[in-house]
């Protein structure tokens, strides 16, 4: 009789521990499908978000990831709270454990950091001709830590994100077109209104310089032994350099042939007789 009593007071705490749990259990299952549900959708429209900014896949695919990872450990945080897991310490332990990691790997993370704001933002791109951190070069890769460029000696140099994105980027390709900026120095004795036709001319004569807007020549300055006459002009970005180098090649082809003079530094040295 003792034995059919304790079985039915055992039936009957397991009835009490079962109408206790089962709500909690729908709820923790209905949370966990509806929360699938949800992060399958999120996960749809972020893929439609990168589609339509056309990012780059190696952001694009590491976002997702960490978008899908991180719902995921909400959810499963929610899901074993509703079942009556005591996630305090959980939580805890694994603010530690991203405090220690973090403090670890600061540089990496400022790397990381940069990275995805440099593919996110885009301030340049691979084939741009840029400047940054005193290196001038042709970026060649732009990955989650580090940027490459090819310099003009055909040397890779390689560039931390995170000083990259928090410092001044010039990009000579940012735009279709550019101007260049020349001096040239003529002597005292030579007629400068000759000379800066002379140099309108060459702008004129070119097919890769562009006629607008318009090139301009003015005195830059009256120098101790010339006249430094400053010459600007717009060309397209791809003929930059060509056109750079031939107005140098013409303007003393020219002035030579109008007996303009090109003055070079000299020094006076005095002989003291005794």
């Amino acid at each position: 009789m003792d034995k059919i009593l304790n079985l039915q007071e055992h039936a009957d705490k397991a009835l009490d521990w079962m109408w206790t749990v089962l709500p909690n259990l729908v709820i923790a299952l209905f949370l966990l499908f509806a929360g699938t549900y949800v992060i399958r959708f999120i996960n749809k429209m972020v893929h439609k978000f990168f589609l339509k900014k056309d990012y780059d896949l190696a952001l694009e695919s590491f976002l997702q990831s960490f978008i899908n990872i991180a719902l995921k450990m909400i959810l499963f945080v929610l899901v074993i709270t509703q079942l009556g897991v005591q996630t305090t310490s959980l939580v805890a332990v694994l603010a530690s454990a991203g405090l220690a990691i973090g403090l670890a790997l600061q540089g990496s993370l400022a790397n990381f950091a940069g990275g995805v704001l440099i593919l996110i933002f885009k301030p340049f791109k691979i084939g741009d001709w840029i400047s940054a951190q005193g290196v001038d070069g042709t970026v060649k890769e732009i990955s989650i830590f580090t940027t490459k460029l090819s310099t003009f000696g055909n040397q890779v140099a390689v560039i931390p994100n995170g000083q990259l994105s928090n410092n001044t980027i010039i990009n000579y390709n940012a735009l279709d077109t550019r101007r260049d900026k020349i001096d040239v120095g003529i002597g005292y004795g030579s007629n400068i209104k000759q000379a800066k036709d002379i140099l309108l001319a060459i702008c004129n004569d070119s097919a890769t310089i562009l006629k607008e807007p318009i090139p301009e020549v003015y005195v830059g300055e009256l120098a101790d032994s010339s006249v430094n006459l400053t010459l600007r002009f717009w060309v397209n970005n791809p003929d930059f350099w060509a056109a750079h180098f031939h107005v140098l090649e013409e303007t003393k082809y020219r002035f030579d042939a109008a007996g303009i003079e090109i003055p070079f530094p000299q020094r006076v040295i005095t002989q003291m007789k005794n």
